[in-house]
This record gives C-alpha cells, structure tokens and sequence, in this order.
C-alpha cells in the first residue's frame, strides 16, 4: 500500500480497516505495535510501523453540532470536505481550510497541518477537545480545560487513535478568490506581511525562477452582492481565468476563481469531488517565522535553478502563533514554505540539505508529514515545549505502542544509531 500520492510505500505488515469504535478499541487492545492512518497524505514514513495500521477512514461519519457551545464533535476518520458541507448545511463553517479538502481531521490536527491567512490559526487551532484510545483499548477523553490538552493535538499519532475531535465553529460564510499575476519579488520581500495580510486568505505561487511571482491567489470574505473587486493588487493585475493553471496541464480540479461561493468552496484550492493536486509528488514544507519571510526567501530563492529542475510548484502560506507543544507554528507568526517535487527521489533528498542550510538562520521547523533531512537534535531549539511532549507521550504509552521509528527519533526516544537518517519516498 502506497500513500496517496503513490510515492511512499508503506512497510506495515498488516492493515486494519475497523468500522466502529468498539471494533477499533478491540483491534488496538490485541495489537503489539499500532499506528493510525487517515488519508495517506503524509510523504515520509509518520503513519507506517513495523505492526499494525489501523485504517480510520473506515469508522461511521459523525458530525455533532453544539449551537450554543459553538462548538462539532466530528469523527476522525472523516475528510475535511465531509464535514464542511455537513457544517455549512447547519449554518455553520471552520475559520479555516487546507488547500485539500480531502485530507481526515484526525491526521491534518495530528500534524500541524494548515491552510492560510496571517490572522488564521492552523486546522489544529480550532480543537477544543479529543476523544482518544488507549494503549489498552479504553477511551480517553481531553478536554478543553484540560492542562494536556495543548500537548494532545498535535501529538503525531504518538497517544493513541483520535476517533473524535470537538472543533470550534463560527456562523457560516461567502468566499470570493480571485487570481493576480506579475507580483514583483522585491514588492513581496520588502512587504511581505502587508501581501500576506491583506485578504483573509492569500496563497503565492512561484517556482523561483522567475522576474515575478507567477500567481498571488486572494481569498476575501464578502457578502452576497459583494463585487466590488480591484483589478489590481500591490502591483499585480487581476487574472480573469475561472481556473488558472496551476500544476501543468491541470486545471479542472481546481476550485473556482471570480464567483463567489461558501466558504467550504472558496478556502481549499481542490474540489473534493476530483483528485488533487498532480499526484506522483513529494512534498516538503518548513516554517519561518513571518519577520523573517524577506531574507528567508530570499536564501531560497538564491537556489532556484538547483530547485527547478526537480520542482512542479512551491506555495508560500502564513498562520497565526498558536500554543500547540508541537505545532510548527507554536509561538510564533509563520510563513510556510512548501514545495511540491515532481517524483525524483533520490535528486529531492540530495537536495532539501541545501534548502534546508539556506533556511537554517531562521529556525526552520519542517512540516512533520513532509519530507525532510531535519537533524532531530535541532528540534528540541525550535519547540521549547518537546520535553513535556517526550513526558506526556511516555506517561501515556510507556511501552510504545502507538510509537515508531519516526516518531521515536523526533522526540528524542531510543537510541539514534538504531534509527534511520530519513524515511525515504519510493523510486519513480
């Protein structure tokens, strides 16, 4: 079995696909070493073990709706796209969304996973609770006022299977995007928080290599009647195609541009109804902090015709600082640098050291699902919380369990000669 993107092969001798809780509790109260697998979307090995996964697509759909709490307990399992279109029918919407849709709760809030706006926490954010398994097959549950509760969320599946989340809600609401061209790179060095911030969410495309940044994608949140929309912006010149070109050759998966629709519609940047993205990729991602954006991608930029040859596209994406232990956006406001690779695994790992050294002034915290040659040792600087996090993971799974080798590496756990250097992507 293969991630969703057909460039990690999972090693996992067997897989489990319950489709209830109670069956769920059973198989990981019977396994030795287990780990939880959404919708494969990771591109290293964080999901595989050398026991059992547990495929949590599988469980019922659950969307719960507290009103008055402001609060939906949704399923773990179930795709973000699944339970916005339950929440938007409800009246209700999430103060955010990843550029995919088709990605499971569980696994987006386990890892940091995001979407965008300078003013917009990660999906991680919005957990206000969690209901987990235990080693021993009991269900545990985290609340909101709960001390652990900021160590538990993103916990990359190192306490257990999340098989419900409680999510803040907000009243539901309209999404306009619209696509700009021809940016200039000095405009988005000097000022880059005023580009990022001026639309609730803004995406900039670029394979660095060009006098310009190709496409600056505005989300804004408007009314129904709302058109008034600038034809320029921060020099850019409005785009009229409905769906621009984003991966070559692909367009039709994309959500629409110049309308304006629910916000489920308008935040991710793919339809759920259609694949995403290109497929056949590798991706890696690392987060800056958003002072540093200028200089910070200016050393990547400085790599860009060692970066091209191997690149399909890379987008650059903001967040607010959250207090998440493991959060790569804990502490501070940051900037995401992401890269999608076209599948050449073996010139990909031959490069992310030299991105990795040009980012390495500024703190880089890699994006845990993506793939990266990050030395662990560093991770205890960039997250001043880890050693909590090592505690709470070894009070609640002190034999390991839910525990693998990626996971035993980044937090500091086991011996480092016995762990590999990288979980490598499969060939092409």
């Amino acid at each position: 079995m293969k991630n969703w993107s057909n460039t990690y092969e999972y090693t996992a001798p067997r897989v489990e696909a319950p489709e209830s809780v109670d069956e769920l509790r059973r198989v990981v109260a019977g396994a030795e070493r287990i780990r939880p697998l959404g919708s494969r979307h990771s591109f290293n090995g964080l999901a595989d073990t050398p026991g059992t996964l547990v495929d949590m697509t599988a469980l019922p759909v659950e969307v719960e709706v507290d009103a008055a709490a402001g609060t939906a307990t949704v399923s773990g399992g179930t795709r973000y796209g699944v339970v916005a279109a339950a929440l938007d029918e409800a009246g209700f919407a999430l103060h955010n969304m990843g550029s995919l849709p088709h990605i499971s709760v569980a696994g987006a809030t386990a890892t940091g996973t995001h979407g965008s706006g300078v003013g917009n926490g990660n999906l991680s954010s919005a957990v206000r609770g969690l209901e987990l398994v235990t080693p021993d097959g009991d269900l545990r549950r985290v609340t909101a006022d709960d001390p652990e509760l900021d160590g538990s969320v993103v916990a990359l599946g190192a306490l257990g299977p999340a098989v419900r989340l409680t999510l803040a809600i907000q009243p539901r609401y309209l999404v306009r995007q619209d696509t700009y061209r021809g940016l200039s790179w000095d405009t988005l060095l000097g000022s880059f928080r005023e580009v990022a911030g001026g639309a609730y969410s803004i995406s900039v495309f670029t394979n660095w290599t060009e006098p310009h940044v190709e496409q600056l994608w505005v989300k804004r949140r408007v009314d129904a009647d709302d058109t008034a929309v600038p034809d320029e912006y921060f020099g850019a010149i409005r785009d009229l195609e409905e769906r621009p070109e984003l991966v070559p050759g692909v367009t039709d998966n994309l959500t629409r541009r110049g309308v304006v629709v629910p916000w489920h519609f308008g935040l991710p940047h793919f339809r759920l109804d259609v694949p995403p993205s290109a497929g056949n990729e590798i991706q890696s991602e690392y987060f800056v902090a958003i002072d540093d954006a200028g200089p910070a991608l200016g050393a990547v930029r400085a790599l860009a015709d060692r970066i091209a040859p191997h690149l399909v596209v890379s987008e650059l994406r903001t967040m607010t600082a959250d207090g998440l232990w493991l959060s790569p956006a804990f502490g501070r406001d940051s900037l995401a640098i992401h890269f999608t690779f076209a599948n050449h695994p073996d010139e990909v790992l031959a490069l992310l050291p030299a991105i990795e050294e040009a980012l390495a002034p500024f703190a880089p915290r890699p994006h845990w699902g993506k793939l990266n040659r990050v030395d662990p040792d560093g991770f205890a600087d960039a997250y001043p919380r880890l050693g909590d996090q090592r505690a709470l993971v070894l009070r609640h799974d002190p034999e390991g369990k839910f525990r693998n080798e990626y996971v035993e590496r980044v937090l500091g756990l086991g011996a480092r000669s016995e762990l590999p250097e990288v979980s490598a992507p499969v060939g092409r």
